[in-house]
């Protein structure tokens, strides 16, 4: 079974923050690699725009903060890494204090729309 989750947090107001957290994922450290996957995080997909990022997180059916609550305490390098990227994080709107990364509400999925029987679309057709 595969949980998938969204979060999002912001960089810091500054292009430099920008061009450093891009830098370091396009060379993202071996040690966070591993250790990402061995805390049951089976995929992982980061997006910006402007200075917003989303990430959209599987893990191996387990709650995503516990996945990560493991790959944090794995490794030295690890912690410096997340020490890093904190230093051009910012926390976004809607966080809870001492929050980074937050999860994102799901409101939509196409799959399990129901259309209603009648729309105001529809009925303009008629």
């Amino acid at each position: 079974m595969t949980t998938r989750t969204v979060l999002t947090v912001d960089l810091k107001d500054d292009k430099a923050a920008v061009d450093t957290y891009k830098a370091h994922h396009r060379r993202v450290w071996p040690e966070v690699l591993s250790s990402l996957r061995r805390a049951g995080i089976r995929d992982m997909d980061i997006y910006i725009l402007d200075r917003r990022l989303v990430m959209v997180v599987e893990t191996d059916g387990a709650d995503f903060r516990r996945c990560f609550a493991t790959y944090l305490a794995s490794d030295p390098k690890v912690a410096e890494w997340e020490t890093l990227m904190r230093s051009i994080l910012a926390p976004p709107p809607g966080a809870r204090s001492g929050e980074w990364w937050t999860s994102m509400d799901h409101v939509f999925n196409l799959q399990r729309a129901v259309a209603p029987a009648h729309s105001p679309q529809s009925a303009r057709g008629q």
